[in-house]
C-alpha cells in the first residue's frame, strides 16, 4: 500500500464538501472562540477544550463542569437533560431534509466529491446499522437511511461519494469530557468490543456504498491494524482513497494528508487535502455570523492557494437540523461556483508549477498552476485596468495570453523582468483574475 499510486481522479478533483449533520445540530451551540491553532497557542489546550468552537463537540464541552457550554445547556434545557435526548429531536427536524437540494447546491458550487459524516464522536450513526451496539442498542437513525439517501443524491448529480467515520472517538464507549490534547488520545476506546464494532461498521459502509473516499478521524484502537481495514477497502474500491487519520504517526499508509484549519507554505511530495469549515467550525453553530465566516473573496483565494500547492480543499458545510443550508453559507458557495464556472480551467485537473506563488511589483498576490503546456497565473484581488507584471520564469518564451472568464486575448509586453499585462478597465470586477499562458 505504501507504494500505491494516487488515483488520478482525486488529484484532478480539487474541491470537495464535508457535511457534519447529526444530533449536535439541535442545540447548534458553541463559543466562536477562534481557530484552534491560535487559541491553543495563546491560552493552552485546556482553554480550547473548555471553550471549544466546534458545536459537533457539544457533548464533550457540556461535560466540562465550568464551561460556558455547560452553563448554556443547563439554562436552556435543564441540568437533567442528557445529550442522548437530542437524537429523536434531530430526526423530528430531519424529516424536512431534501438530499437532492444539497446535491444541486454542491454541484453548482463546483464540488467534485462529497463526504458525509456517518458517525461523529457522539457515536450516533446516520444509517440504520445492522452492527449491534453492545451497550446502547438503537443509537442510530430510526426513520430514514440518511447515508443511503445522501449517496444516491450525490451520485445522481455527478459527485463522487466520500464517507467519514470517527474510528478513534466514540463517546458511547468512552464517555467525555476531553479536557486537553492528551485526553483526546486516552479517550480512544481500546476494548475488543469497540474494535470489532468499528471494524464491522466500516465494513458495512464499504459493502453497502463503496465510497470513493474513506475518511477516518482521530486514530484507531491500538489492537487493530488499520492496514487490514484499508486493504479490504481497496479490494472493494480499487480506485478509492484513504486519508491519514487512522495512524497519526504513520501517514505513509494513507493516500493523502489532512491538515486542519491551516494551509501549507509549499507543495509537499505527498498529496494533501486542506480541511476546514466555511467558518470557525464544521457543524452548524447558531452563534456564528459574517465576522466568523470566510468572505467569498477569501474562500476563492483559499481554494486557489491550496490548489497551487498541489492540494485539494475539503470545505466543511454545516446544515441546520432540518437539513437547510444557512443563507450565509449558501451565498459563499454560490459565489465560489460562479467563479469556478468562469475560471475552473485553472483549477480542475491542474498540477503545481515549480514555483507556486509570487507577489507582483504592483503588490498583487499571484498563484500558478499548469496543465500540459499551459501555465495559469491567478491574480488575487487585481483590479480592472491594472497592469499585472508576471515573473519571467512563468513564461520564458513567446506566449499567448488569454483571460479565462471572458475569453479575451491580452497583449503582453515583455521586459527584462518578465511579462507586463494590462487588464481591461471595462472588465467586471472579480476576486481573482485567471490567465492562461500558452506557447505562441
Amino acid at each position: 500500500m505504501k507504494s500505491r499510486p494516487l488515483p488520478a481522479w482525486f488529484d484532478d478533483a480539487k474541491l470537495g464538501v464535508l457535511i457534519h449533520w447529526g444530533p449536535y445540530t439541535v442545540p447548534a451551540w458553541a463559543e466562536p472562540s477562534g481557530n484552534f491553532h491560535d487559541v491553543s497557542r495563546a491560552h493552552g489546550w485546556e482553554h480550547w477544550f473548555r471553550h471549544n468552537a466546534y458545536p459537533e463537540w457539544y457533548w464533550s464541552t457540556i461535560s466540562i463542569e465550568d464551561s460556558p457550554a455547560r452553563a448554556h445547556h443547563d439554562a436552556t434545557y435543564g441540568a437533567d437533560f442528557p445529550y442522548e435526548r437530542f437524537a429523536p429531536l434531530f430526526e423530528d427536524a430531519a424529516a424536512a431534509w431534501r438530499p437532492d437540494a444539497w446535491a444541486e447546491l454542491f454541484a453548482q458550487a463546483g464540488m467534485r466529491y462529497a463526504v458525509l459524516v456517518t458517525k461523529h464522536h457522539d457515536g450516533w450513526c446516520l444509517w440504520p446499522s445492522r452492527v449491534a451496539h453492545p451497550t446502547r442498542p438503537g443509537w442510530h437513525a430510526q426513520r430514514r437511511d440518511y447515508v443511503a439517501e445522501f449517496a444516491g443524491a450525490m451520485r445522481a448529480r455527478g459527485l463522487d461519494l466520500g464517507l467519514y467515520y470517527s474510528g478513534g472517538l466514540d463517546w458511547t464507549f468512552s464517555p467525555p469530557p476531553i479536557r486537553d490534547l492528551r485526553g483526546m488520545g486516552t479517550n480512544i476506546p481500546q476494548t475488543p468490543e469497540y474494535l470489532a464494532y468499528a471494524q464491522d461498521q466500516i465494513g458495512e459502509l464499504v459493502a453497502r456504498f463503496a465510497p470513493r473516499v474513506l475518511w477516518n478521524d482521530i486514530g484507531w484502537p491500538k489492537a487493530g491494524d488499520p492496514q487490514e481495514v484499508i486493504a479490504a477497502y481497496y479490494a472493494a474500491v480499487p480506485d478509492g482513497v484513504v486519508n491519514d487519520r487512522f495512524r497519526w504517526d504513520d501517514p505513509s499508509i494513507a493516500d493523502f494528508t489532512t491538515p486542519e484549519y491551516t494551509v501549507l507554505e509549499s507543495a509537499p511530495a505527498k498529496k494533501w487535502e486542506a480541511t476546514r469549515g466555511l467558518s470557525l467550525a464544521f457543524g452548524y453553530n447558531a452563534n456564528e455570523g459574517p465576522e466568523h465566516t470566510l468572505s467569498s473573496a477569501a474562500l476563492i483565494a483559499l481554494l486557489v492557494d491550496v490548489v497551487s500547492k498541489g492540494g485539494n480543499l475539503l470545505l466543511g458545510v454545516g446544515p441546520r437540523a432540518d437539513g437547510s443550508i444557512p443563507e450565509l453559507q449558501r451565498e459563499r458557495l454560490e459565489a465560489l461556483g460562479a467563479w469556478l464556472r468562469a475560471n475552473g480551467e485553472a483549477i480542475y485537473g491542474t498540477r503545481p508549477c515549480a514555483v507556486a506563488e509570487a507577489t507582483s511589483p504592483e503588490g498583487v498576490a499571484l498563484r500558478f498552476t499548469r496543465k500540459g503546456n499551459v501555465t495559469f497565473a491567478i491574480a488575487l484581488g487585481a483590479r480592472p485596468g491594472a497592469t499585472l507584471s508576471l515573473p519571467a520564469h512563468v513564461a520564458p518564451g513567446a506566449v499567448r495570453v488569454r483571460r479565462l472568464d471572458d475569453g479575451r486575448a491580452l497583449a503582453p509586453a515583455r521586459g527584462a523582468d518578465g511579462l507586463a499585462i494590462r487588464l481591461d478597465p471595462a472588465a467586471a470586477p472579480t476576486p481573482a483574475v485567471a490567465l492562461a499562458l500558452s506557447p505562441a
